[in-house]
């Protein structure tokens, strides 16, 4: 093993690229008769295993990042045992739909033939999902969309999923919390974003708190691990062949603590490069928090707004 194995000298993690079947032969040529299982077990002893690469590190690591995460975990506790919705939003990784190889393996007769390559004239179309989850309910909301990753594709899909879903499951709750990422979408300097908070709040009375996730940190947002894990494992080894395919494989998504996703096909289009002028910037009745107010805010409904809505609904 000495010649094979390397480790790191500051946690005394090792590795080595000899498999148990090399290593058996290798003993056999030294006069010792194992067979593959017994050095498999022999190696466990010795702490090995098959391991992947984790994605743990950042070289960005803001110095305010601790702090930040610690007040997204005291103000979510505080929201949910007030009983009101906590939802985390972010975009999953876009997928070209078509005749092409998706990582995995699945248990089939034979192998499923797909398109030796991944060029994009060959796709029928590319999904941009984006979602949210519910971490109350442990329910998941996903829109595939086929044009633009924007602003507004992501404050449509929280305006339908609040519609359908979370009016229903939140009655009389007037507190929302988001958790999001710090870029993209529905990143922390996107006005955009913060402006069609704005028309949530006025169309549903909502007073609408949203936390960004400090740079480096996206990973620790829940929608990773528990709705986009579940999801890419189910559809592993699943070609994307059609967005009917695709939707259906995440509605059948399910987990051992009871996660099920609703999924929808969104075909509007999104016009990109937007700006919001300095002047409806004004209008938006933002709140910045003292701790990190350029992470942290709250939107509040006009109450003129709120009043007019109320007359249409009427």
């Amino acid at each position: 093993m000495e010649d094979e194995t390397a480790g790191d000298p500051i946690t005394g993690l090792k590795w080595t690229h000899k498999t148990p079947e090399k290593l058996s032969r290798a003993l056999g040529r030294r006069g010792f008769r194992i067979g593959r299982t017994a050095v498999r077990r022999l190696m466990r002893q010795q702490r090995y295993r098959l391991r992947v690469n984790r994605k743990e590190r950042s070289r960005q690591r803001h110095p305010e990042r601790n702090r930040q995460m610690k007040h997204i975990a005291r103000q979510r506790r505080a929201f949910l045992r007030a009983g009101f919705p906590v939802i985390s939003v972010d975009t999953k990784k876009k997928e070209l739909i078509g005749e092409f190889r998706n990582p995995g393996r699945t248990w089939r007769r034979a192998p499923r033939e797909v398109w030796a390559t991944d060029f994009l004239s060959d796709a029928v179309g590319k999904a941009i999902p984006y979602g949210l989850y519910d971490l109350r309910h442990n329910a998941g909301w996903l829109a595939v969309g086929v044009s633009h990753e924007t602003a507004a594709f992501a404050l449509q899909t929280i305006r339908t999923w609040w519609r359908c879903v979370g009016s229903g499951v939140y009655p009389r709750r007037k507190h929302l919390l988001i958790l999001a990422d710090g870029g993209g979408a529905n990143g922390s300097g996107c006005w955009q974003w913060k402006q069609g908070l704005q028309g949530l709040a006025n169309e549903f009375g909502l007073t609408i708190t949203v936390m960004h996730y400090p740079p480096g940190a996206s990973k620790w947002n829940p929608i990773e691990h528990r709705m986009f894990g579940p999801i890419s494992s189910n559809w592993q080894g699943h070609p994307l062949v059609s967005y009917a395919v695709m939707l259906k494989l995440i509605r059948a998504t399910k987990t051992k603590t009871g996660f099920t996703c609703r999924a929808y096909l969104d075909k509007a289009e999104y016009p990109t490069k937007l700006k919001v002028p300095v002047v409806e910037r004004a209008q938006i009745n933002l709140v910045s928090h003292r701790v990190r107010p350029n992470w942290n805010y709250t939107i509040k409904p006009h109450p003129k707004a709120r009043k007019t809505a109320q007359v249409i609904s009427g």
